[in-house]
């Protein structure tokens, strides 16, 4: 269902694959489905755009691998206006296509605003994509920009395949953590609020969290020094204990603790909506631990009753996975609280209530494979027929080139700040290329917001999600090579010249002369249009925003090189100019939708 696509591309594949199944049954009487056939782009070396393997020709035609390209390639030339020449390479047969059929491609697809989308119907399968995931005790920060970046992508590349997308967030809102923050502001606070202080709420509570950190290590330094150990230190500090006395305080429903919670996560929530805002994500549906947990302790409970999980003596509850190679699973503490793992069944199983769910796929780091592959397997044993198909989109850490990052010390790169030295950075480094010159405050405004968040999107995305890698603000900022602001900045290009053209009552609204002579680099950029609904599917198979955004740099990079070698408007004969044009139009299109696809916007002028 996910691939029928309009593909151009797709469609020559099939086409020329039919064309040599019907010369391979008519001159070697061998009977070879069209599906069979083995095509690949050419090499950049040799002529042609696509090449047909030959080898599994040879033993029929009972000729050498050369003379059977050769038998075939006169064959399918002669028979087909679209093959315009052929070369023969050892066994590699390969097919130049003619210009005319690149130019009809060309005019097709500059007349379908859905090129390379698949519609989504009133039949279409359900995927819930979960990302984000933040903890209501501190800021969104740099690991979190490239969680909700790539789920925020990969929704819009499923909506693109024809899935319906539900796009979900739990907030961990509750557990021992939120505790320590809470503790700290009523232990030092001194009343403080988001606005007496001026800070953004979740960097308010975010400060409450680091204070915690540091008393509780000068406490566990006091015990150390009187000779205790470190590890009893850590369990009898009197600060932990004050927090796990709150957390069960806040289980057990005391108001008081409750009132508390309720105003400091008020006060990240409203921080969060701001950072969300303006890195351009959000969510159709959000869930709260504090509401999945109680739905995942009964189904725990329920699980110990169908002896899938069992009970120890201190009354903690326990899943033995050793049967299926991994160890025991800790699912409820001897004190009856629950542990992440509780809350996600939970979560899961109101979800599933929720939504129709075909797919549900989890955008979280690599450190949690392990988490992912036990929930599978406890929600299978619970009976829940979708545990093991659950997809854990595993993506690599994000770290700047000064190396990790800890959130309990402050030394986090908040996601706020990153944003707007972004932002910043944009202004100066376009200021000094002279590109906002003819653009009015409000225009440089947007623009600079624009390209600063598409520099910083742009360069996260364009990385094998599966792979660590570095954040390099400086460098994703550069209005050369593969960065967001190259394309950005191509984009713009475009828009220029359609603008110019548009003056000039230049009519391209379509190509009326398809017989044309092009030049290769033409014919090449066509090839490239037409590749794009199969990058699309294929970037939604792999889950790989990093297919799109390179895609898009090729296009790109092979477009400059156009814009440099050809004139366009200056071009003497009106067919070519408007070929030209429609070419140029249909490229800005595919810029604008690709890069939509990531989240990012292009200017229409800098």
């Amino acid at each position: 269902m996910h691939s029928e696509q309009n593909n151009n591309n797709m469609n020559l594949e099939t086409t020329l694959a039919n064309l040599v199944s019907e010369a391979v049954k008519t001159l070697y009487g061998l009977d070879i489905k069209s599906d069979q056939i083995q095509l690949q782009k050419t090499k950049k070396e040799f002529e042609g755009e696509l090449t047909v393997v030959i080898f599994p020709f040879v033993k029929a035609a009972r000729k050498s691998p050369e003379q059977t390209g050769q038998e075939i390639g006169a064959f399918l030339q002669n028979n087909n206006p679209m093959i315009s020449n052929f070369n023969v390479i050892k066994g590699f047969l390969n097919l130049s296509i003619s210009h005319n059929y690149w130019l009809e491609t060309l005019n097709e697809i500059h007349k379908n605003p859905e090129f390379g989308k698949t519609p989504v119907t009133e039949n279409s399968e359900l995927m819930m994509i979960e990302y984000s995931s933040p903890n209501t005790n501190k800021p969104l920060h740099l690991g979190h920009i490239r969680n909700n970046l790539l789920g925020f992508s990969i929704a819009e590349i499923q909506k693109a395949n024809g899935w319906k997308v539900v796009k979900t967030n739990i907030v961990n809102d509750r557990g021992i953590h939120i505790c320590k923050s809470m503790l700290a502001w009523k232990l030092y606070g001194n009343g403080e609020t988001p606005e007496s202080t001026g800070l953004k709420g979740d960097h308010l509570v975010g400060k409450y969290y680091v204070v915690f950190d540091k008393a509780f290590k000068a406490e566990i330094k006091e015990l150390m020094e009187k000779g205790v150990s470190e590890e009893e230190a850590k369990k009898t500090a009197p600060l932990i204990l004050e927090a796990q006395k709150m957390l069960l305080a806040w289980e057990n429903n005391d108001s008081e603790v409750r009132q508390l919670w309720e105003m400091m996560n008020g006060w990240v929530y409203a921080g969060f909506d701001k950072t969300y805002k303006q890195l351009g994500v959000d969510f159709d549906k959000i869930y709260y631990e504090s509401e999945t947990y109680l739905e995942g302790k009964s189904e725990v409970e329920r699980g110990e009753a169908n002896n899938a999980f069992y009970r120890r003596e201190d009354s903690s509850v326990w899943a033995d996975l050793t049967g299926d190679g991994l160890d025991e699973k800790l699912l409820l503490r001897a004190d009856g609280t629950s542990v992440y793992m509780t809350q996600d069944i939970g979560t899961a199983k109101l979800r599933y209530n929720d939504y129709p769910i075909s797919k549900m796929v989890y955008v979280v780091g690599n450190e949690q494979n392990y988490h992912f592959q036990v929930l599978a397997l406890l929600l299978d044993k619970l009976g829940f027929e979708w545990g093991k198909s659950l997809v854990h989109f595993s993506y690599g850490m994000v770290e700047l080139p000064e190396g990790k990052m800890k959130s309990r010390e402050g030394t986090v790169v908040d996601a706020d700040d990153l944003m707007e030295e972004m932002i910043e950075t944009a202004r100066e480094t376009s200021q000094e290329l002279g590109k906002l010159d003819n653009c009015t405050p409000e225009e440089i405004e947007t623009i600079v917001r624009m390209v600063g968040l598409g520099s910083l999107k742009y360069f996260i995305l364009k990385v094998d999600p599966r792979k660590n890698m570095t954040f390099n603000p400086k460098e994703s900022i550069d209005f050369n090579g593969n960065t967001g602001p190259f394309i950005q900045y191509t984009h713009a290009r475009i828009k220029s010249v359609l603008r110019k053209a548009n003056d000039q009552e230049i009519d391209y609204s379509s190509l009326m002369d398809t017989q044309l002579t092009v030049s290769e680099k033409e014919s090449y950029l066509i090839q490239l249009i037409t590749e794009f609904p199969g990058v699309v599917r294929q970037a939604g198979e792999d889950f790989s925003p990093a297919l799109i955004a390179n895609y898009i740099y090729e296009l790109v990079k092979e477009y400059n090189q156009f814009y440099h070698d050809f004139t366009i408007l200056k071009e003497e004969n009106p067919s070519l100019k408007q070929f030209r044009l429609v070419l140029s139009e249909t490229i800005a299109t595919i810029i604008k939708k690709g890069m939509g696809l990531l989240g990012i916007d292009v200017p229409e002028r800098m």
